[in-house]
Parts: structure tokens; C-alpha cells; sequence
């Protein structure tokens, strides 16, 4: 199967734009002060549930944007 130029660029700045997200967002988990994600130092359901999420969408983001990559690899050698 063949993508466009368009959707492989989409495909490779999702990626990228996942990874830049979930990272910002587990960093202010890590330092949340609100008691929240930690509660008297230890994490809490909130945390580790907020933790697997992120794990998921750096998982599919990393195979989004590998198959943008791939794609736009591809057009390069095909142009």
C-alpha cells in the first residue's frame, strides 16, 4: 500500500507530536504536588492508571510514526 506525501508527513509528525505530549505529560506527573498521582509518597490508582496510558499512546505513537517514516522513505527513493 502506498500513502501520499501528505498523509506520511502526518503519519511522521504524529509520531513526534505523541513523544513530545506523553513525555511533557509523565514529567508533571512524576512532579505532581496536588496529591493526586502521590499520596504520603507513595503513587496512587490515579498514577498508575495515568501511567499505562501514556505507555499505550508512546507505543502507538512510535508505530504511527515509524510507518510515516517508512512512507517517506519510501516517496524519496520512488521521486
Amino acid at each position: 500500500m502506498k500513502l501520499s506525501r501528505p498523509v506520511s508527513w502526518f503519519l511522521l509528525a504524529f509520531g513526534v507530536w505523541s513523544w513530545f505530549i506523553w513525555i511533557t505529560f509523565v514529567k508533571n506527573l512524576v512532579n505532581d504536588g496536588s496529591g493526586l498521582a502521590f499520596e504520603d509518597g507513595d503513587p496512587t490508582a490515579y498514577f498508575w492508571v495515568h501511567l499505562l496510558l501514556a505507555i499505550v499512546s508512546l507505543v502507538l505513537g512510535t508505530v504511527v510514526g515509524l510507518i510515516g517514516l517508512r512512507s517517506v522513505r519510501a516517496l524519496r527513493r520512488t521521486s
